[in-house]
């Protein structure tokens, strides 16, 4: 059988993999990506964050994803029946990126894996992880071609950017189920020909439709629109048909999308994911680390997949060099942990925008704007900076605003009567 010698093999070709390739690669070392699917592909996460921008533009990857001429994103809106919320990332605490990009992700990942192959890293498309054996921190990979030829990739480190696939956490059993309740999402691409007929494109709108149900509105810079409900799996069970039968009654029963959406063109027929939260006991191993969607994947609420998987890709490529030279490298301290904080972050805001919790602080009239500001910086993905207090204490202080409004809302109102 065939081996090829590498220093770091990249399973997966979508955001976590290419920027790992790309600061690995320019850091001087030999670097291999391995694709199971063909691209371009269908995924969904397709509204980014403006912290993702950062692991992007060190990874060389933002005049490549310019030229695409992709939606630009300057904010985030919820609406709840007659009231809205609106985030313009200019007003976040947080200083760095204040824009961001909405993108079809079949276009976007292959910008990506292009420029990284243009840059000299090879990427192997439809080639299947099969075994891998460590000896060490060195590695033996077996993969398989779609024509079903085998072969051999040594590496000296592995960075696993498989998304969804997990490859190594369901190679050696590492995981887990996620503490979120299972959800489902019904989505599609809709031709948004009355788009002038409500909000401007550049930012992503958030619907609550019912308690625990939702809607995404991502406008892209084609006239598509990609909108999906969220919820749990027994909501949708009420609507009978087919899924685009289901997915019609929704948009006419949302007062929000009724007349926009009504009779919409479909780009393609509605398509279901669910029961995507999934976690593993460990992000890192001897000669492995996981980036991405691989160590965990929470909601799509909030946007932020890509952002987790472009960051844990660029700290993971960082210390997987630093590695590569024989310095030490403290994998819990400096990778497990601060990745787990970014990952717990959303995962509380996730908990109280399905709790209800966030609809008492994002439809509260006349919001403190300092506040306003530092959950702002969360939903443009700074959630590393522990100076900022729903930052640092993302367990407790949206319950504690959210306490604090409704006593004072409860006072007001007690005064109002007397």
């Amino acid at each position: 059988m065939k081996t090829e010698q590498v220093d770091v093999l990249v399973i997966g070709a979508g955001p976590a993999g290419t920027v790992a390739a790309s600061i690995i690669h320019q850091a001087g070392y030999k670097v291999k990506v391995v694709e199971k699917q063909k691209f371009p592909r269908f995924v969904i996460g397709e509204s980014l964050l403006p912290r993702s921008m950062e692991a992007l533009e060190e990874a060389g990857f933002i005049d490549a994803i310019k030229a695409k001429g992709f939606q630009q994103k300057f904010g985030a809106k919820f609406v709840k029946g007659d009231a809205l919320c609106d985030f313009t990332f200019q007003e976040q605490y947080t200083p760095g990126w204040t824009w961001t990009w909405q993108v079809t992700r079949a276009d976007f990942d292959k910008t990506l894996a292009d420029t990284v192959e243009s840059m000299g890293v090879p990427v192997s498309y439809e080639t299947t992880v099969t075994g891998i054996r460590f000896n060490g921190s060195d590695s033996v990979t077996t993969v398989e071609d779609k024509d079903g030829h085998q072969s051999e990739i040594a590496a000296r480190f592995i960075v696993d950017g498989s998304g969804y696939g997990r490859v190594i956490p369901k190679l050696f059993n590492l995981e887990k189920n996620s503490n979120l309740q299972p959800r489902k999402a019904l989505f599609a691409h809709t031709v948004d020909t009355r788009r002038s007929m409500a909000d401007e494109p550049n930012r992503i709108t958030a619907v609550v439709h019912k308690p625990g149900v939702w809607i995404w509105i991502i406008p892209f810079a084609t006239g598509v629109t990609s909108l999906g409900f969220v919820g749990d799996p027994e909501f949708f069970e009420q609507y009978p048909g087919t899924d685009e039968d289901k997915y019609r009654a929704l948009l006419e029963a949302e007062p929000y999308t009724r007349e926009r959406f009504r009779d919409v063109e479909l780009v393609f027929e509605p398509r279901i994911l669910q029961s995507w939260s999934a976690t593993t006991d460990k992000f890192y191993g001897d000669g492995f680390v996981l980036t991405g969607n691989v160590t965990e994947f929470l909601d799509p609420i909030f946007s932020s997949g890509v952002t987790l998987a472009c960051v844990s890709a660029q700290t993971a490529a960082k210390l997987v060099i630093r590695k590569l030279k024989g310095e030490a490298v403290d994998w819990e301290k400096e990778y497990m942990e601060p990745t787990m904080q970014g990952v717990n972050t959303f995962r509380s805001y996730v908990m109280a925008w399905y709790e209800g919790i966030l609809d008492t602080i994002f439809f509260k009239k006349d919001a403190d704007p300092v506040i306003k500001g530092q959950i702002c910086s969360v939903l443009a993905g700074y959630v590393w900076d522990m100076s900022n207090p729903f930052v640092k204490n993302h367990d407790t202080a949206l319950k504690r605003l959210a306490r604090t409004i409704e006593l004072t809302d409860k006072l007001k109102s007690s005064s109002a009567i007397e």
